[in-house]
């Protein structure tokens, strides 16, 4: 029998034995082993404590920002405009107020742009949105009754007995929800150029939203009745015709004020 086979011989009978595991020179404490493997970090623990670089993500951005951008886009469009017509198409044009996707019309003006009073109120609502005029409803209704009691009136021809009337808002905002400070703050330069373009002798704000974006004030039951000034012109804080439908008992007061405002336009205060 060759060495080699002698070998084979002798492995044979240790795997007849049992012996399934070759045996090292040195001796191998395999408890410590197994404690050893179980301190060990796995490799999905591995994975997970290791710092993995975060998958690219778009940037959207900054809600301020994007307001601020808006703002700053409505100024220059604004002041570019020379004209009424072209500061209507300035607005048509302006894609950053959402409220335009909501509405039918945009709802610019309406009256005699020549007027000695220009009124300005807050948004359109449902009969406005569908007419493309402000003060068209049953607020309108009661606003030319009021105007028509001091001489006044958004048909006239006459600079000296019209009225030009436009709101803050040119679009009518959802379910007739309050206007937000945002979109406040980006349709203000376009109200604040048509007040220059029309160039009227006295502003009549009507309401709190018209009281917040030319006067940056609300309280409207405060406020008015008391003369302010807004660019340059005297400004007059009045109860919305909305309001005084709903508060029928204070009619008393917005006729003191249309009598404040008679006596404004014959140069008695």
């Amino acid at each position: 029998m060759t060495e080699s086979q002698d070998a084979l011989a002798h492995l044979a009978w240790q795997v007849e034995l049992g012996a399934d595991e070759a045996i090292l020179d040195a001796p191998v404490n395999r408890f410590e082993a197994v404690e050893t493997a179980s301190r060990a970090p796995s490799a999905f623990a591995k994975a997970v404590e290791a710092p993995q670089s975060a998958p690219p993500v778009a940037r959207t951005p900054d809600k301020a920002a994007t307001a601020a951008a808006a703002v700053s886009h409505a100024q220059a469009l604004a002041a570019s405009a020379g004209s009424l017509q072209k500061l209507r198409d300035a607005l048509a044009g302006f894609e950053a107020c959402d409220l335009r996707h909501g509405a039918r019309n945009l709802v610019f003006s309406d009256g005699n742009p020549a007027a000695r009073v220009m009124i300005v109120g807050e948004a359109p609502g449902r009969d406005e949105d569908i007419q493309g005029k402000p003060f068209v409803g049953r607020a309108g209704q009661l606003l030319d009754a009021m105007l028509g009691a001091i001489g006044l009136s958004r048909t006239s021809e006459d600079a000296e007995t019209s009225v030009y009337i436009t709101n803050m808002l040119p679009w009518r905002p959802p379910q007739n929800r309050d206007p937000t400070p945002e979109e406040i703050a980006m349709l203000q330069p376009f109200v604040r150029r048509h007040v220059e373009l029309a160039d009227p002798e006295v502003l009549v704000l009507m309401g709190n939203w018209a009281c917040f974006g030319l006067l940056g004030k609300r309280g409207i039951t405060r406020l008015r009745g008391s003369w302010d000034e807004v660019l340059g012109r005297p400004a007059l804080p009045m109860f919305h015709p909305a309001f005084l439908l709903r508060q029928p008992s204070e009619k008393a007061k917005a006729w003191a004020d249309l009598l404040s405002l008679k006596a404004k336009l014959r140069g008695e205060t």
